[in-house]
């Protein structure tokens, strides 16, 4: 598999990309190839006084790649202009990337660098599954939250096609997953089927994962979807919220669209969002 990983050179980012554990994690989904990439803002220019932004940002990246050849990965490294999170779109579509990973503050008040408001604004646009990986905040030197990435997963489901793409996932984040809980939130205005019914659905979906040695559980809340995703992850503390995402779609505003938005900005833990295949 082939990951675009993101950063901006920042301590966040350093923290992530350093982690031993979660290297080993992406390792063992089948990560063999990486292609960093650093993005200066279109509104930052060579002749500003200070230092040379773009050999700043090489020397960083390739600090990074020896740690990630140190631990077994392919890496190219990619210093490009413009708006941060369309050129990680980008590169993601030009190298036919697997997935693309960005560190996250979650609600950040930085706005403008790529531990901030471009994890949301992947979370919309994204080509490719996106992880977030989440980072300490208010710390000078932070750490990864949840650093076994892959080892507990939430999977929140609509029985929609988007879900059952992210829940196809499973078939490579099996080996890095011991423990899952599915969940399906109903609208307390939602008066089809029953309780049951939606259980009995949710237990098919955690045969197959105890087929696969993961420790499964099945849970049915009422109420606003993403306040109940997240009281769940309050409750179960997993590693990562495993969700689909509507990305580009017309039709994003319905559950899993918005939400997937909101949970990448609210959640305590990673998020993985898979998107709609790309258009060909």
């Amino acid at each position: 598999m082939r990951a675009v990983y993101a950063t901006d050179l920042s301590a966040a980012s350093e923290a992530a990309i350093e982690n031993e554990t979660c290297l080993e994690c992406l390792g063992r989904i089948g990560v063999d190839s990486i292609h960093l990439v650093t993005v200066v803002p279109s509104n930052v220019h060579a002749g500003m006084p200070g230092v040379n932004f773009e050999e700043r940002r090489r020397r960083g990246l390739d600090r990074y790649r020896g740690v990630m050849e140190g631990a077994g990965f392919d890496v190219e490294t990619h210093v490009v202009r413009g708006t941060p999170f369309r050129r990680i779109n980008g590169i993601a579509d030009t190298v036919h990337a697997d997935m693309t990973i960005v560190g996250s503050r979650g609600q950040s008040p930085l706005e403008n660098r790529v531990i901030g408001s471009t994890a949301r604004n992947l979370a919309r646009t994204t080509v490719v599954p996106l992880l977030v990986n989440r980072v300490e905040r208010g710390a000078d030197e932070p750490e990864v939250l949840r650093e076994h990435l892959f080892e507990r997963i939430l999977f929140p489901t609509d029985f929609s096609e988007n879900a059952e793409r992210a829940y196809d996932a499973f078939s490579y984040l099996r080996h890095a997953t011991q423990e899952a809980t599915l969940l399906h939130v109903r609208s307390p205005k939602d008066d089809t089927g029953d309780d049951e019914e939606t259980r009995e659905k949710l237990t098919d979906l955690a045969t197959t994962l105890e087929d696969w040695d993961i420790d499964t559980q099945v849970e049915v809340r009422r109420g606003d979807p993403a306040n109940e995703i997240i009281a769940t992850e309050e409750e179960v503390t997993p590693s990562t919220i495993l969700m689909g995402s509507r990305g580009r779609s017309r039709m994003r505003r319905l559950l899993l669209g918005s939400v997937s938005e909101d949970i990448v900005a609210r959640a305590a833990g990673n998020v993985y969002l898979v998107p709609p295949p790309r258009a060909v």
